[in-house]
């Protein structure tokens, strides 16, 4: 028995080009899951297609903040039993210097983009009785750090989503639910513009020694996507190497 196993179950994964999203792809498969990776760079979902496991699995190149590539990729699904939204941006803007461009970007890319993808995925009636819906939240959302107003309110915004679409799907037994990592070794770390001594500072900050590897976060995912987490929702699991002790 392995209650953790996600053999037979069809997963949509976002940003599934690159960091926490590719590695998620990665295991799901792994464990057993047919994958639906999307994301914008097909060169890149090419090569997570090459590393998952099977062969069933499926890469489909699309832009959702494209409420028409939204539609098509939504349309391209027969029917699926989970969602992990990991497409996101950061941006390390002190407050002084928001623009209202970098608030569209970051709320349109963070929030409206999954919650459009969402909404169309139920419209459509595309994902199954019992199914799983994981967000990448963060511990930003909670835990305040200098110059990340913006990428930390709009994951406090996809806490409430989680707590809310729990209630709402709760009837049709479908699964809502959030990560929060803490900083994890991904791309999006370069737009911290650390150097390499503030980068050991920070490693050294972490009870546990070490920073986020992608997998780490994706072994969470797996376990809200099973079974074994079926009497989970509307909750969020930090995994952040103990940083939030701090």
């Amino acid at each position: 028995m392995n209650p953790f196993t996600l053999l037979g179950k069809t997963i949509l994964i976002t940003g599934a080009s690159s960091g926490i999203g590719r590695s998620t792809a990665i295991h799901c498969s792994k464990m057993g899951a047919t994958v639906i990776a999307t994301g914008r760079n097909e060169v890149r979902l090419k090569e997570v297609l090459a590393e998952m496991n099977g062969a069933e699995h499926q890469v489909i190149c699309a832009d959702i903040t494209n409420e028409s590539e939204i539609i098509s990729l939504v349309n391209s699904i027969v029917s699926i039993d989970g969602v992990v939204l990991c497409a996101g941006i950061n941006d390390r803007s002190l407050f002084k210097q928001i623009n209202q461009d970098k608030i569209d970007k970051m709320y349109h890319i963070n929030i409206m983009a999954p919650i459009l993808l969402l909404k169309e995925i139920f419209k459509k009636k595309k994902i199954t009785s019992g199914a799983s819906i994981v967000f990448i939240s963060s511990i930003s959302s909670f835990y305040a750090t200098i110059s990340n107003a913006l990428y930390a309110s709009s994951k406090g915004a996809i806490n409430s989503l989680i707590r809310v679409l729990a209630l709402e799907y709760a009837s049709k037994k479908i699964r809502v639910n959030g990560i929060m990592p803490g900083m994890v070794r991904t791309d999006m770390i370069n737009a911290y513009g650390l150097s390499e001594e503030q980068m050991g500072d920070v490693v050294k900050s972490y009870p546990l020694g070490r920073l986020g590897e992608p997998v780490d976060v994706a072994n969470g995912v797996i376990y809200l996507l099973s079974d074994a987490s079926c009497w989970v929702t509307g909750t969020n699991i930090v995994i952040d190497g103990g940083i939030t002790l701090r």
